[in-house]
């Protein structure tokens, strides 16, 4: 599926000083049907060619301090080259807005995306503050680079394009789709090392397959996210498995 005027429904260039690191991914699964489907279109922009020399591309910060600064002229001419004036640019950073499924969505719908993928230490703010939209953060850890949150955002974005995955309605079922985590799954053969399939998934009764699979997904929200819980419209069947959750749980610590 493709937008009317034919054009790919996502342009992503990607501003790096490693356009080798993302090779391989692009050859396998979702990111390469994308590409050959002509769904998406992937453009790199290397730092070292783009530089007019190595010694162009980094330097050391001014005030002192260990590590290296992406230089703002080949960043520059990269973000030109890249046609950033009609993208939306985003610059990987630990300060920025943590990636989630509902940002992912909106990011999806910018249509160009410019990505940044830093090195060393960062890049000259003054890039940042003339030409990026958005600083985005992947986690609250540490990476080598951008190079690594580049291909985590190019995954998360793809996979949510129609046309992409064979089962769309696996991807909505996702964790995070629904804003909660999802429950577990369970697959033959129905009894494996003593622990059997939940009889209720056997059972073809779907109104109780489907209470019992949201009930799993509040369950271990509760206990592994409980701050996801708070985020959302949770209806009057959700606050009474959410009860009844409590009392198995208050009901167990009291037995041990």
């Amino acid at each position: 599926m493709k937008s009317g005027n034919d054009k790919p429904l996502l342009t992503v260039d990607i501003i790096t000083i490693f356009p080798e690191y993302f090779a391989p991914a692009l050859r396998v699964g979702n990111l390469k049907k994308a590409i050959e489907s002509d769904l998406v279109s992937i453009r790199f922009h290397d730092l070292k060619v783009i530089a007019d020399s190595p010694k162009e591309i980094d330097d050391y910060p001014f005030g002192g301090g260990p590590g290296m600064v992406l230089k703002p002229e080949p960043l520059k001419r990269a973000l030109e080259a890249a046609g950033y004036k009609s993208g939306f640019v985003i610059n990987f950073s630990p300060a920025g807005e943590l990636l989630t499924q509902a940002l992912a969505h909106k990011l999806l719908k910018k249509q160009h995306l410019i990505l940044i993928c830093g090195r060393y230490k960062g890049i000259d703010e003054r890039i940042v503050r003339k030409y990026v939209d958005m600083e985005l953060s992947v986690g609250d850890y540490v990476l080598s680079g951008g190079d690594v949150a580049g291909l985590v955002l190019l995954d998360v974005l793809v996979r949510l394009i129609p046309g992409v995955m064979n089962d769309m309605d696996s991807a909505i079922s996702d964790s995070f789709e629904s804003g909660l985590l999802d429950g577990p799954y369970y697959t033959r053969p129905r009894e494996f090392e003593g622990l059997k399939v939940p009889d209720v998934l056997l059972s073809g009764d779907h109104g109780s397959i489907r209470d019992w699979k949201r009930r799993e997904a509040l369950k271990k929200t509760l206990r592994r996210r409980p701050e996801l819980l708070r985020k959302l419209f949770l209806s009057k069947k959700d606050l009474d498995f959410l009860e009844e959750i409590e009392a198995e749980k208050n009901g167990s610590e009291e037995s041990a």
